[in-house]
């Protein structure tokens, strides 16, 4: 048997351009994950928010509306990271620092207002709210 046989002329260049293919598609994704760190892309993704649940409960005394925002359950944060707010009125102080479940924090509000948990990332670039929730009437 003729081993000249076995190879056409055409199969030859098969592998050839198989292996140019894939040196292109290599060459691509490099570029693309070097490119994103470059651009800045990359670092957004480490500045994901936390996960965690509050309950608000409202108060009212001496004419005196406050409502207290309590951390139920999820990821720990950072007291510095977290904001709690209802209209112009803003509080950074919680009751413990890291807030995890049962912390909580307060702040007056006004009939209407909005309250929102807002968390911030450390280097302040990104914002998220966690909870919110209209004040009764």
């Amino acid at each position: 048997m003729d081993i000249t046989q076995l190879f056409d002329e055409e199969d030859r260049a098969v592998s050839p351009v198989i292996g140019v293919i894939l040196m292109v598609a290599i060459t691509v994704i490099l570029a693309a994950v070097i490119g994103s760190f470059v651009l800045g892309l990359g670092n957004s993704l480490q500045s994901t928010a936390p996960t965690a649940n509050f309950q608000f409960e409202y108060e009212t005394v001496a004419g005196n509306n406050t409502v207290t925002a309590t951390h139920t359950g999820g990821d720990s944060i950072p007291e510095s990271q977290l904001n709690l707010t209802a209209g112009t009125n803003t509080t950074e102080s919680w009751s413990d620092d890291p807030v995890t479940a049962g912390v909580s924090a307060q702040v007056n509000y006004s009939t209407g207002d909005t309250v929102r948990v807002i968390w911030s990332s450390e280097d302040g670039g990104t914002t998220q709210t966690l909870a919110a929730e209209e004040t009764p009437n």
